[in-house]
């Protein structure tokens, strides 16, 4: 939940999308969060996409495409240098923001798993079920929600704390994750997801 793909001014919006479903995202998703942040044993990890200033780090396709729908990532925006490490842009919302003893995994491409340490952490602190919230569900959320299906983790994609530039795109990513039985896993409200929470913890042992 960067700035920069839901914020006035940012990557998404210089690309002229509305923000509507992104910004509607937000108080769910805090709901969601002060329920993990209450729970024993649970472990929230935010993501960030971004480049090192020097755009080492970023593949010639994927600043070409950029180019094609705005500025490009690594120009200069109204909230610094888009998809950038350390610009406002790339900063998490205030709303959303990590508390010092979260995760932080910074990425450079569209799968929180890829030139990262996430696999490492995941497994070293013995998570095996993902719940997912964010943006955009049928990039950076849906990329990762497959890759993390490969690695045998199970997978829950909160459908009212995800958004995508277009509503069909979520739709259909909802639609595709949820196919044969679960092809990638899961979806469900948060409403339902709290719910089930809730039920959970009232269970004898």
């Amino acid at each position: 939940m960067q700035k920069d793909f839901c914020a006035p001014g940012g990557y998404i919006d210089s690309q002229g999308v509305d923000l509507a479903p992104a910004r509607a995202t937000i108080e769910p998703i805090q709901r969601v969060l002060a329920a993990f942040r209450a729970l024993p044993g649970a472990l929230v990890i935010h993501t960030r996409e971004g480049h090192r200033p020097q755009l080492a780090d970023l593949p010639v396709n994927k600043q070409w495409r950029s180019e094609q729908v705005c500025p490009g990532i690594g120009n200069a925006g109204p909230l610094g240098r888009i998809l950038v490490r350390g610009e406002p842009g790339w900063e998490i919302i205030p709303e959303l923001a990590p508390t010092p003893d979260e995760i932080i995994i910074d990425k450079p491409g569209k799968g929180a798993f890829y030139a990262t340490d996430l696999d490492h952490v995941l497994r070293l602190q013995g998570i095996t079920h993902l719940v997912f919230a964010g943006l955009t569900t049928d990039v950076c959320v849906h990329t990762t929600v497959r890759d993390a299906n490969d690695r045998g983790l199970e997978t829950l994609i909160l459908r009212d704390c995800t958004a995508a530039t277009e509503t069909r795109h979520r739709d259909a990513i909802f639609s595709i994750t949820e196919m044969q039985g679960g092809m990638f896993g899961a979806t469900a409200t948060s409403e339902q997801f709290l719910a089930a929470l809730a039920l959970s913890n009232t269970l004898p042992e």
